[in-house]
């Protein structure tokens, strides 16, 4: 009988979807012999969970969590592949506990905070939905007033850090940060690659064409400063009231915004459209 390693145990798991105890447990009754492992396993109900672990979960919620004394919050996202999974109370639940998780230990790596109880937990979940559950991210706002918005639909989030200024302030500019989807706190915080990448666009607009460089370039100018302002927390329009911007809203308040993060459910994930007529048809041809 071969000896179980954890490499073995590693290729199991990557292969299978499956936890490392169940893999372990697996490799040891096949003598160390993964491809038997596998088939045994697609014998058992365990298998049901690893058969899903590669399909797209896309929907989901958001659970938000802000300390007492506004000192640190956090934003988690936990992924479902449709929308009734994610309002089922036993997901909801298992959302909730991995939020405490980050919650107590501030950590943001979902495969350290998804382990022991919480992965038997994820995995019983996903048995009994029977589709495939991710706790995809978590992040950590901490220091000086922070405070947050979780929108209604439980998909959309932001937390806010302020200098000076008070939680409720925080949760007004979380609000709008929700709403309005700003990329950085100012003009100048927006990285080199997105304003080159952004400056491409705009040169290859069919209105540069034919005019003189010098022309071009104030032309460039002037759309490259009107796109800073328009994905740039400080500089936009408060939700609440378009006469005052952000930035003086906060300064008004005798505050600074320091830092936000907004996390909306799904977004960047990619996911596969399906003809249903023609995998129908597929499978009837089959």
């Amino acid at each position: 009988m071969a000896a179980v390693s954890a490499a073995m145990v590693k290729e199991l798991r990557e292969r299978t979807g499956l936890g490392m105890m169940e893999c372990k447990k697996a490799l040891t009754a096949a003598g160390g012999d993964i491809e038997v492992a596998i088939e045994e396993l697609r014998k058992s109900s365990g298998m049901k969970a690893a058969k899903k672990a590669g399909r797209t979960a896309a929907e989901g919620t958001i659970i938000m969590k802000v300390a007492d004394d506004n000192s640190y919050g956090v934003l988690v996202e936990i992924n479902s592949e449709t929308d009734f999974a994610s309002r089922d109370e036993g997901f909801l639940a298992f959302s909730n506990k991995v939020a405490d998780a980050v919650f107590a230990t501030k950590e943001t790596d979902m495969a350290v905070v998804i382990s022991g109880e919480l992965l038997e937990a994820r995995e019983a979940l996903v048995q009994k939905i029977g589709e495939n559950i991710t706790p995809r991210r978590a992040v950590v706002v901490e220091g000086g007033v922070v405070s947050g918005y979780l929108h209604s639909n439980g998909q959309i989030a932001a937390l806010v850090q302020l200098e000076g200024g008070s939680d409720e302030l925080a949760k007004d500019i979380a609000m709008h940060a929700t709403a309005v989807s700003p990329r950085v706190v100012r003009g100048e915080d927006m990285p080199a690659e997105v304003l080159e990448k952004e400056e491409e666009i705009i040169r290859a607009q069919p209105d540069m064409a034919g005019k003189p460089a010098e022309i071009v370039e104030k032309m460039i100018g002037g759309r490259i400063k009107k796109f800073l302002a328009e994905n740039s927390l400080e500089e936009q329009a408060f939700v609440k009231n378009p006469e005052i911007k952000v930035g003086q809203l906060a300064k008004d308040a005798g505050a600074k915004i320091a830092s936000f993060a907004r996390l909306e459910v799904g977004e960047g994930i990619e996911v596969e459209a399906t003809d249903f007529a023609a995998e129908v048809a597929a499978q009837l041809k089959g």
